[in-house]
């Protein structure tokens, strides 16, 4: 977003917009083949057209308000009167007018009609005055009544879309203004002006705003769009305005290897905005490596990478990373965050508690290592059933069962499909399967239309309704009940419930073979039929009811109370499931979004049809979200932002660049590998953070890069590696063990965990409980501030026994280690540590004494330095006795020996720290101040264990740039 005043001189405008003799007022090229507007046929009281419902009264009464969230397009309605929230359920909003007890619509008296005398204020209305007596607007609800009110006939044209003029706008300065205008298009043929009758927004009122007329004023320099919206058009049009002079013949010459780096430049060369240079080596080693790998470079790497004068040295940089476990294990982690791995929602999935988010995790991540097209990981999730093909339930459990088993070889991962997608318990509803796929596949948030039209979007309520029918018949639970029960018997089972799964987990461990509940699915039966997921609920519901006419004959009043709960809860998720089937619908037809009814009885899985929808080239939207996120990924926002908002309103900032990226990602057959690189390998990725004045503000063309701040598990791992020793940092590309960025799951059960989660936690990463990207966060806090700098698990990474780097470092210099054990606080880890008076009155002592040491030192009283220098350690180890451990090193005084070395190579110490921690060599600034206090530090290694704390307390260490 750009808002700096710069006096840029006139440009020439796009072809579609000229400007007028007055050189304010830019008037739009126009042409005659469109029916006047509204307002003009009906300017006069004495028109004869009669207004149509759908394509005149229903837009007229979105442009006046009446059917918006605060009117009578609300859940309640206004005064008796409710309409369909932005007025799309034609049929409903035509009875609540014409019909009832109270219509609206007076035939017989048309001045007399509610809808006249109240938006007039010829009667008391609370909304207020919308139009006067008189105007266009009135002159139209009076013929439609006086016409005889018609709803919209079965035969009405079908809608199929807006030319809008012009294209795109092009501003040189501030306060210009050009009108815009609005054509619909219908099947019969008809085109109309509908520009009074169209709702407007912009997306960045500070570059543009545009009035309820579509007149639009320039602001700002910058780049946004702006929205219209008619009946279920909704189209974004560019607004630019150039934030400098360099346009046109001014631009500089800008190197654009890639098509990338070309359908980038072409945008910011509309915007005179020029890219940052190049990133340095060690720059893009150190980005690259944490985007790609969730790792830092070793220091060995580092060098090498810096040594190497080879020009495709970042080519092939990027081909061995993506060759890395690491890669795998990342991406994997960002798949079962899109995905919704998520612990809390799997707690009764098997037998083996708590083994299927690995479960998950695992089978995803054997994917991305051997690069199997994304199209196909999504298929056999889409498509996922428990069973293999051909495998008997038998056969099943026994499979399961094996992988389970103490020192199995078997692994899940080697299963042909995923079903745990499907087996969530936050996942079995259609409504909640149709809004989580939309999320995950789509990028799409369609939530809203479960109600109502979506406000951003064209998908109606009977949009979502339809979709909603591909998961009607995947189902979660025990397939053959007899089978089970057989199984239960043979294993001496008893009990119910959670007693059941308690042993069934107990024999598993002792190599038993176990039954399994599974995830299967069937075709939709023709008419409205049951579901397979109300029948199993229904099935339950009968069986508490035969246990509770047992608790009552017994009279036991707890157990009574619990089933009534029970079977309350399982008839609301019948009657939900019921409802959900949409009004009136098909149950064997449903419609994917935007596309044609599919017949779903002609399939044995009715997620067949979805899964080839999905891979319809001709929308692309599986590729398009994919590309997207992968994107927002490398360059802090998406082409479209949010990333897991793609709808109409919310344009891509560049739109060349997506469909290069989406439909190349189709064409090389949906490789991911092929994706990474093609961004990777762009300049663009490549540039460096340093702003110009061109560029200092942009954050979404992507002219620079943007430092943000480092993902959750890529931050723990970045902590773990710097404090380790050398052979431990190199390893941690290759070996996954204790790694962060392999952690299977997530869920609120983790968030307050300790050691790692509890890391994680505070530095926000995804808990997968909701069907948002922003269930990750990556905005800073003090939390995480106290962390690195107070907290007790960053004194132990730095000071740990075995495999540290102060360990290594003490060793070489023969001292003794730091100690490997922070200062206890009697295990009350979190709360408020020591007496508060004490720490205060000792901290107070800590500033005084180290300003008269200050004074001391200045004037060279080196008898009273002494003293001071010994009064403020032993003050120093007071407090960090007092905090309990939760204190900094540089104020807990010496750990070790107390050895002060007279010789110590400390610029070679120093330089290896920045190489650990910012992968880079310091500058000689740095080199100097650090080197001095290692020197000068009451004990060597205390001093450099200050220099690593430092380091790891830098921005440039927890941001990624």
């Amino acid at each position: 977003m750009f808002r700096t005043h710069l006096l840029l001189p006139a440009v020439l405008l796009a072809a579609t917009a000229v400007p007028s003799s007055g050189g304010d007022r830019l008037k739009p090229v126009t042409t005659n083949d469109a029916i006047a507007p509204i307002n003009q046929r009906f300017k006069s009281a004495d028109a004869k057209e009669v207004p149509d419902f759908r394509s005149h009264l229903v837009p007229m009464m979105g442009k006046l308000g009446c059917n918006g969230r605060a009117c009578h397009g609300s859940f309640q309605g206004r005064g008796g009167f409710r309409l369909s929230l932005f007025g799309y359920d034609f049929k409903a909003d035509h009875e609540q007018m014409t019909k009832g007890d109270k219509p609206r619509v007076n035939l017989a008296k048309p001045e007399e009609s509610l809808v006249i005398r109240k938006p007039s204020s010829d009667l008391i209305h609370e909304g207020g005055q919308r139009y006067k007596q008189g105007s266009w607007e009135h002159h139209v609800f009076k013929r439609w009544i006086e016409g005889g009110a018609k709803g919209v006939a079965e035969n009405h044209a079908d809608f199929l879309g807006l030319d809008i003029t012009p294209k795109e706008f092009l501003f040189s300065g501030k306060g210009q203004k050009v009108q815009m205008k609005v054509v619909a298009k219908w099947s019969d043929g008809k085109r109309e002006d509908v520009t009074p009758i169209c709702r407007f927004q912009s997306n960045d009122t500070q570059v543009c705003q545009i009035d309820q007329n579509g007149l639009v004023t320039s602001g700002e320099p910058g780049d946004t769009h702006v929205v219209v919206f008619y009946d279920a058009g909704v189209v974004p049009v560019p607004v630019i305005r150039p934030v400098s002079d360099k346009i046109g013949s001014n631009y500089p010459p800008v190197p654009t290897p890639t098509a990338v780096d070309r359908l980038v430049v072409a945008k910011l060369r509309k915007l005179g905005i020029v890219p940052s240079e190049l990133s340095t080596d060690a720059e893009f080693l150190r980005r690259v490596s944490l985007d790609l790998v969730g790792t830092l470079p070793s220091p060995k790497e580092v060098k090498a990478f810096l040594a190497d004068k080879s020009p495709n040295k970042r080519q092939k940089k990027i081909d061995q990373l993506l060759n890395s476990p690491a890669y795998a294990a990342w991406w994997t982690t960002r798949l079962c965050d899109f995905t919704g791995n998520n612990d809390d929602g799997l707690v009764n999935v098997t037998p083996a508690r708590g083994s299927a988010s690995t479960d998950w995790y695992k089978w995803i991540y054997k994917r991305v290592e051997n690069n199997t097209p994304y199209d196909k990981i999504v298929e056999n999730i889409v498509l996922a059933t428990s069973r293999n093909k051909g495998e008997s339930y038998e056969e099943f459990c026994k499979s399961m069962s094996e992988i389970y088993h103490p020192d199995s070889k078997k692994s899940f991962a080697d299963r042909d499909s995923m079903p745990y997608y499907w087996a969530r318990r936050t996942f079995r509803q259609p409504n909640d399967r149709a809004i989580g796929f939309a999320y995950t596949f789509l990028g799409m948030r369609i939530q809203c239309a479960q109600c109502h039209k979506h406000p951003f979007d064209r998908w109606t309520k009977d949009d979502f309704a339809q979709f909603t029918g591909f998961f009607r018949s995947t189902v979660s639970g025990i397939r053959d009940r007899a089978e089970y029960q057989k199984m239960v018997k043979k294993l001496g089972v008893e009990g119910r419930g959670n007693q059941i799964r308690r042993q069934l987990g107990r024999l598993l461990q002792e190599g038993k073979t176990v039954p399994f509940q599974e995830v299967y699915a069937g075709a939709a039966r023709r008419g409205r039929g049951v579901n397979p997921a109300v029948r199993n609920l229904r099935r339950q519901i009968r069986t508490l009811n035969q246990r509770l006419e047992a608790a009552k004959k017994a009279d036991k009043k707890p157990q009574i109370k619990s089933l009534t709960q029970q079977i309350a809860r399982l008839n609301q998720r019948v009657r939900a499931a019921s409802r959900n089937r949409g009004r009136g619908n098909n149950a064997s037809m449903a419609t994917p979004l935007g596309a044609e009814k599919v017949d779903l009885s002609k399939y044995k899985d009715s997620r067949e049809p979805l899964m080839k929808w999905l891979r319809d080239p001709s929308h692309a939207m599986l590729s398009r979200a994919f590309v997207n996120r992968v994107w927002a990924s490398y360059f802090n926002v998406g082409i479209v932002n949010p990333p897991d908002d793609l709808s109409l309103a919310n344009p891509p900032s560049n739109k060349e660049l997506l469909e290069h990226l989406t439909q190349g990602f189709i064409k090389n057959r949906y490789d991911m590998k092929w994706l990474h690189r093609e961004i990777l390998s762009s300049r663009t990725y490549q540039l460096g953070w340093r702003p110009n004045a061109t560029n200092k503000l942009d954050e979404r063309n992507f002219s620079r890069a943007v430092p943000r701040r480092l993902p959750a598990e890529v931050v723990y791992d970045a902590l773990q590696q710097a404090t380790a020793s050398g052979e431990k940092h190199a390893s941690m590309r290759t070996e996954l063990e204790g790694r962060a960025i392999s952690i299977p799951g997530a869920g609120r059960r983790n968030r307050n965990a300790r050691g790692a989660q509890y890391a994680l936690n505070i530095f926000g990463r995804s808990i997968r409980s909701s069907n948002c990207d922003c269930d990750r966060s990556q905005e800073a806090s003090l939390l995480q501030t106290v962390y690195l700098q107070n907290d007790r698990d960053m004194y132990v990474m730095m000071t740990r026994a075995r495999d540290g780097w102060l360990r290594e470092i003490a060793s070489e210099l023969n001292v003794r280690p730091p100690s490997a054990v922070a200062p206890q606080n009697n295990g009350r880890r979190g709360r408020r540590p020591g007496n508060a008076r004490q720490i205060a009155l000792v901290r107070r002592n800590v500033a005084n004494l180290t300003k008269r040491l200050a004074a001391a030192r200045k004037s060279g009283k080196k008898q009273q330095v002494q003293q001071l220098t010994r009064q403020l350690q032993q003050s120093r180890r007071r407090l960090a006795q007092l905090a309990g451990g939760r204190i900094n090193p540089q104020q807990a005084g010496p750990t070790s020996s107390g050895e002060k070395l007279a010789k110590v190579d400390a610029e070679a110490i120093v330089q290896r720290a920045y190489l650990r921690t910012l992968s880079r060599y310091p500058s000689e600034t740095e080199l100097k101040k650090a080197s001095a206090y290692i020197r000068d530090a009451d004990a060597t290694i205390n001093g450099v264990r200050d220099v690593l704390w430092a380091l790891l307390n830098t921005k440039e260490f927890i941001v990624n740039h």
